[in-house]
This record gives C-alpha cells, sequence and structure tokens, in this order.
C-alpha cells in the first residue's frame, strides 16, 4: 500500500467546467491540492474562474492527441489524473446510427484512452488514475446499449489499469453512479428521440447531485478502491447482478417490457 504524497498534489481533471468534475475539482481544492481544470472551452469559464484555490485552466479536447500531447508538455508530472469528460447517450439499437456509436467511443472510453498512454509515465509513485465510468457499466439496463457499453469497457480500463500499474505504486478508481443531476442532460446525442425523453427524465428527477457523488467518491478515492459506487442503489444493482444472477435478469427482461410499452403507448398519442 502507497501513501498519500505528502503535501499538495498536482490534479488534472477532464471536464472540469461543470457537473461532477466541476464539483471533484472544489473538493481536491479543499484538500489543498494544485488542480489543472481542463474543458472545451477556449476561455476560462466562470465556473471555473470561481474557484477558490491553486486553479488553473487549459482547454482539452479529449479526443485530440495532440492537446493530450500539449498537456503533457506543459504540466509535467502529476499525481492524480481524473478522466471525467463523457457524453450521455441513450437509444434502441436499431435507432442508434453508427457516427454516434463511434463519437460516444471516441469520448467515453477513448478519451480515458489517450489520457493514460500519455500521462501514465509522469504519474508520480503514489499516484492514482480515476475514470469516470457509471452504475450503466455495472449492470445493463434496455434502450442504452451505447451507454452501456461504453462505461463497461471503461470499468474494465480501470480494472485493468490497476492490475498493471499498481506494482508501479499506482491506483486506478473507477466511480460508478447512478442516475444525478449534472449537466449530462443536456448533452444527450443520441438518436432515439423516445430514448432521450426517458433519459431526461432520469437525470433531472433524481435526488442525487454532482455535489453529493463527488464528496461520496472523494471517500473511495482516498482509500484507492478500485470500483466506487457511490450511492445505496448503484451499489444494490451491483450486488443483485454478482449474487442474484436470476432476479437481475428478470427485473431488466421485466424494465424492457416496461420500456417498450411505454414507448409504444406514446408513439400511439402522437399518431
Amino acid at each position: 500500500m502507497f501513501k498519500r504524497t505528502k503535501g499538495p498534489r498536482t490534479v488534472l481533471i477532464t471536464g472540469a467546467a461543470s457537473g461532477l468534475g466541476l464539483e471533484l475539482a472544489k473538493n481536491f481544492l479543499a484538500l489543498g491540492d494544485r488542480v489543472i481544470a481542463t474543458d472545451l472551452h477556449d476561455d476560462v469559464p466562470a465556473t471555473v474562474s470561481n474557484l477558490h484555490g491553486p486553479c488553473t485552466y487549459r482547454k482539452l479536447d479529449v479526443t485530440s492527441d495532440d492537446d493530450w500531447a500539449a498537456a503533457v508538455d506543459a504540466v509535467g508530472e502529476l499525481d492524480i489524473l481524473v478522466s471525467n469528460a463523457g457524453i450521455a447517450i441513450g437509444g434502441r439499437i436499431t435507432e442508434t446510427e453508427m457516427s454516434t456509436w463511434h463519437k460516444a467511443l471516441e469520448i467515453n472510453l477513448l478519451g480515458s484512452v489517450r489520457g493514460v498512454r500519455q500521462f501514465a509515465p509522469h504519474i508520480r509513485r503514489g499516484g492514482q488514475i480515476v475514470l469516470t465510468a457509471s452504475a450503466a457499466g455495472l449492470v445493463h439496463a434496455p434502450m442504452m446499449s451505447t451507454y452501456n457499453a461504453t462505461k463497461a469497457a471503461t470499468v474494465a480500463l480501470g480494472e485493468t489499469l490497476d492490475a498493471e500499474l499498481r506494482p508501479l505504486g499506482i491506483a486506478t478508481s473507477v466511480i460508478c453512479p447512478q442516475f444525478f443531476r449534472s449537466g449530462l442532460a443536456a448533452s444527450l446525442v443520441g438518436d432515439d428521440d423516445a430514448a432521450d425523453d426517458i433519459a431526461r427524465v432520469l437525470l433531472t428527477k433524481s435526488w442525487l447531485t454532482s455535489e453529493v457523488i463527488a464528496k461520496r467518491a472523494m471517500k473511495g478515492i482516498a482509500r484507492r478502491r478500485t470500483v466506487i459506487t457511490p450511492d445505496g442503489l448503484a451499489t444494490i444493482f451491483w450486488l443483485s447482478k454478482r449474487f442474484s444472477r436470476w432476479g437481475y435478469l428478470k427485473g431488466v427482461r421485466g424494465l424492457g417490457y416496461g420500456v417498450r410499452w411505454y414507448i409504444n403507448r406514446e408513439a400511439k398519442k402522437r399518431a
């Protein structure tokens, strides 16, 4: 077990201008760490400039190898890399275009791969990689095949990295929350309007917020846990899949019937 680096740590966070990334930045700053907040904005977003503490901003497109290479050159060594940037995508398999699949893979999965490939050699011993996945990466509801697949792959990536890099003193943690209120509702980019409507409701009506998820995730990060489920429902879903396979399958199949009934009903209303 490698202890936390003494003194302020250097933390780079992607997708840090809003939602979970912004809340994680606030938590690291509260611990006295130095934060490099990154996002797609050319200029420093007001949400970042209003943060209190040693925080700097740089534009970083997680799908750009050049942007990642430039970040390594500018930042040098890190203690913690938080690969948080992502997009929300719902949709039935027949309604989701291949271009949407490629976009989701580029951002939700390969964005993390690019960042880790560039920064892993520059993370100090005792450091950490944190990937934002989702409970959708652990349990797989219907009408979310694209999102589920990218987040399941992110969980697999995180578990692999943890086994691969622990001998070097670098732990990997994967955050897997259920639906919570964040900017993801506005970023829905699916091709299936019916599925997007359902996802939008789940993302906006949840009692969980980015602030709550971030505070709970920080506890798992501090413990260097590999898979972090920062809410009770995500934990229950995950455990049910692991230890009650029959019940889990019955539940998600039942959800599939329910969702199909809802879509057919709404289609008849519009007809």
